[in-house]
């Protein structure tokens, strides 16, 4: 036999391939080569920032045992009481558990093609992102998607399910922003992102504290033309402005 040995997908892998592909989605699962079991180490693997890592948190609801899966981006914790608020009280899924309900060992379960049901919720926090990575039901497994992908994929909804943290806006961010406003102002093709990897939605505002973006605008930027993403620059210039005065 000539050239590298073709190795066969793993059955997990190749079940959501199956999905991937009966709904049409333009991205197949590709396999790592080393395993990607925490959200860490899945984006060392593929250059990308942790946030990008859709993780998948299971839980077990205690009321009928049915798998509430929590899909949330990798720089992110999930706030139980909040989940619970939404879907009811929750107890500890242990490995047995996470196996029997979707079909996938801890480190690999993608947030599609479970074996059972589950109840699915979507961190808000990921739409942060125009490109995300989940796992593909094995921990060297993943697939690219957009966050809507997600939610159109899963038809499950978009809620506010992260732990809250202490944070506090770096002091350059203004002029950060500010400058790449300019660089979007001086062209008229391939509009940069206003994306300055300051993630955090002000629950005021309905802002992005670090690129002034609503959060449909975020949703948006992925598939708009130059002169729609030029226009969002617009607004978030009317939004920032007074801060430089």
């Amino acid at each position: 036999m000539c050239g590298a040995e073709v190795k066969p997908l793993p059955d997990g892998v190749l079940r959501v391939a199956a999905v991937l592909q009966a709904k049409g989605h333009p991205h197949a699962p590709v396999m790592l080569d080393g395993a990607a079991r925490t959200a860490q180490q899945a984006a060392d693997a593929l250059g990308i920032a942790v946030g990008q890592i859709a993780k998948s948190i299971i839980f077990r609801r205690t009321q009928d045992d049915v798998a509430v899966l929590v899909v949330t981006s990798g720089d992110q914790r999930v706030d139980e009481k909040k989940v619970e608020a939404l879907v009811g009280a929750l107890g500890r899924a242990d490995a047995a558990f996470v196996k029997a309900k979707t079909g996938f060992s801890i480190g690999g379960v993608s947030p599609l093609a479970h074996a059972t049901p589950c109840v699915t919720l979507i961190d808000q926090e990921l739409f942060r992102f125009e490109e995300i990575w989940a796992a593909a039901g094995h921990p060297h497994g993943v697939f690219k998607l957009r966050p809507q992908d997600l939610a159109d994929l899963s038809g499950a909804p978009v809620a506010n399910v992260a732990l809250e943290p202490v944070w506090q806006k770096p002091a350059n961010a203004i002029e950060m922003i500010a400058y790449r406003a300019r660089l979007a102002r001086s062209i008229t093709e391939n509009v940069p992102s206003p994306c300055i990897s300051i993630c955090r939605m002000n629950a005021d505002s309905g802002l992005c504290e670090g690129c002034y973006r609503t959060l449909d605008e975020i949703r948006q930027w992925s598939t708009a033309d130059d002169a729609a993403k030029k226009a969002i620059w617009g607004h978030i210039e009317q939004r920032f402005t007074p801060e430089l005065a």
